[in-house]
C-alpha cells in the first residue's frame, strides 16, 4: 500500500494503472478458492482492526462448497478514538480493500458481501460506493466476473454511528435490521454469522492487504515485518506529536524512531509524557515503557499493552490525566449498549465518579472504588466494552495514581488549578488525513 495519495488514486481507472485487480485474475482463472486461503495463511496475515487473529485462519474454518450461502463482511465501522487509518484507505484507495473484498468472498464461495461503513463517513462512503459502482460497469462485480463462472454481488449499508456496531456480532445483527447488540458465543459467527450462515467479518486494511499477498506472493509478503508479525501496519497519530497524520509502518520498527524521527517528537519541543498505543481501549505506555519497545503485537504485549486498532495517541508532559480518564471514560458510558447490567450501570458509575473527582469534591475511597467497578466489569460483559473501558481507566491510575491523590485532597489539578473541565489535549493541532510513510 505504499503509495502517496493523488486526486484520482481512489478511480478505478488509477488503480488498474498501479496494477490494480490483477490479483483477482489470476485467483478467478489460475486458483481454486482453497489456494487463496492457503496462500493467505500461508503469508502470516494478521487482522487489523484490533484482535490481530489470523485472517487465514478464520477463513479456513468455511469450506466453499458445504452447499451453504457464505457472506464476507467488510468491517469499515472505524469508531475507536484516535484512529482514523481505514478513513484514509477508503477515501485514497477504495478499490483495494474491495479487491481484498472480492478475493475473500471467493476463498470461502460467497455470493453476496456486505461493506459495513460508518454512517458518519461522508466522503468516505461516497469513494466506496463510486468504486462499487465502478466495479460493476467493468465487470468486476455482478455475474460471471471477468468472464469466469463466479458471481458476487456487494451491498454498501451504512451505520447510525453506534461504536459497539464495531464489535462483529453487534455488525451482523444491525445488518440484518435488528438492535446493533452483540451476541454471545459459541457459535462463532463463521459457523453461524449473518442471517445464521457461515460469515467472514474482517476490517478495512487486512482486505487491504489481500491483493497485495496474492500478487506478491506469501514468502515474500513476509519479507517484510518480523516472523510472527508480517508485513505492514498502518498507523495514525494524533494528540500531542508534531506531525500528525497516517503512516505506514513496517512491523518491528522502532517505536521511538517513529515518534522522534518520523513524526518530529511533541509539539513545542515538550517531553512525552505517555502514548495511548491502539486507541483508548489499550492500556498507555509512558515514556520509559516504549524504551526499545518496537511496533509488532508481540512486543507491544510483552510492554504492557497492544497495538490494537492502529490508533496512537501521544500525551505530552503537562497534561492532567484525571481529565484525560475522564474525557475517555465520558466516551464509554456514552457508547455503552445497555445490554449487560455491570457495562450499563458500571460506566456510569465510573463516570460520575471522575465527574465528582474533578468538580473539587472527590473522596479518598474513590481510586480504590474505581477499581473495584474495574474489576467486578472483567469478563461479566457479552462484548469487550466494559472490559476495555476499566482497563483503560485502571491503567491510568497504575500510572499516575499521585494525580488523582492529589487532585482529591487539594480539590484541582496538580498542573493548572482549573477545573477538569477543560479539553485535555486542549492546544494540539488537528490531524491532516495523511502526513507520510515510516518503513
Amino acid at each position: 500500500m505504499n503509495f502517496p495519495p493523488t486526486e484520482q488514486s481512489h478511480s478505478l481507472h488509477d488503480y488498474r494503472a498501479r496494477g490494480g485487480y490483477q490479483a483477482l485474475e489470476k485467483a478467478l482463472k489460475e486458483l481454486q478458492p482453497a489456494d487463496v486461503t492457503k496462500e493467505v495463511l500461508a503469508a502470516g496475515l494478521l487482522g487489523h482492526g484490533g484482535a490481530a487473529f489470523p485472517a487465514g485462519r478464520k477463513w479456513g474454518v468455511i469450506k466453499p462448497n458445504d452447499g451453504e450461502d457464505h457472506f464476507v463482511c467488510m468491517n469499515a465501522d472505524e469508531g475507536e478514538p484516535g484512529t482514523f487509518k481505514d478513513r484514509w484507505i477508503l477515501e485514497y484507495t477504495p478499490h483495494l480493500c474491495l479487491e481484498g473484498l472480492i478475493l475473500a468472498s471467493y476463498a470461502i464461495g460467497g455470493r453476496h458481501a456486505f461493506i459495513y461503513i460508518r454512517g458518519e463517513f461522508d466522503l468516505p462512503f461516497r469513494r466506496i460506493q463510486a468504486a462499487v459502482d465502478e466495479a460493476y460497469e467493468a465487470g468486476l462485480l455482478g455475474k460471471n466476473i471477468l468472464g469466469t463462472a463466479y458471481s458476487l454481488d456487494v451491498v454498501v449499508y451504512r451505520g447510525a454511528g453506534s461504536y459497539v456496531c464495531g464489535e462483529a456480532s453487534a455488525m451482523l445483527a444491525s445488518l440484518e435490521g435488528r438492535k446493533g447488540w452483540p451476541r454471545n458465543r459459541p457459535p462463532r459467527l463463521t459457523v453461524k454469522g449473518l442471517y445464521q450462515k457461515p460469515t467472514v467479518v474482517n476490517n478495512v486494511e487486512t482486505l487491504a492487504n489481500v491483493p497485495v499477498i496474492l500478487n506478491l506472493g506469501a514468502v515474500e509478503f513476509k519479507k517484510t515485518g518480523t516472523p510472527k508479525s508480517p508485513g505492514t501496519q498502518m498507523i495514525s497519530i494524533s494528540g500531542h506529536i508534531a506531525r500528525p497524520g497516517v503512516y505506514e509502518v513496517e512491523y518491528g520498527y522502532s517505536w521511538e524512531k517513529f515518534l522522534y524521527e518520523d513524526c518530529g517528537g511533541m509539539q513545542g519541543g515538550k517531553a512525552l509524557k505517555c502514548i495511548i498505543p491502539g486507541g483508548v481501549s489499550t492500556k498507555i505506555l509512558n515514556a520509559q515503557e516504549i524504551k526499545g519497545v518496537t511496533l509488532d503485537h508481540n512486543s507491544a504485549v510483552a510492554a504492557g499493552s497492544q497495538l490494537g486498532s492502529g490508533g496512537m495517541i501521544a500525551v505530552a508532559e503537562g497534561t492532567c490525566m484525571v481529565r484525560l480518564a475522564r474525557v475517555i471514560q465520558r466516551f464509554y458510558h456514552h457508547e455503552s449498549c445497555g445490554q449487560c447490567t455491570p457495562c450499563r450501570e458500571g460506566m456510569g458509575w465510573m463516570e460520575r465518579i471522575l465527574d465528582r473527582i474533578v468538580r473539587g469534591e472527590g473522596r479518598p475511597e474513590d481510586i480504590d472504588r474505581l477499581y473495584r467497578i474495574s474489576n467486578a466489569n472483567d469478563g461479566t460483559t457479552i462484548c469487550s466494552l466494559g472490559d476495555s473501558a476499566g482497563y483503560a481507566c485502571t491503567a491510568i491510575l497504575d500510572h499516575y495514581r499521585e494525580e488523582f491523590e492529589y487532585y482529591i485532597l487539594n480539590g484541582r489539578s496538580m498542573f493548572d488549578g482549573r477545573l477538569a473541565v477543560d479539553d485535555p489535549f486542549d492546544g494540539a493541532v488537528p490531524a491532516p488525513l495523511y502526513h507520510g510513510v515510516a518503513v
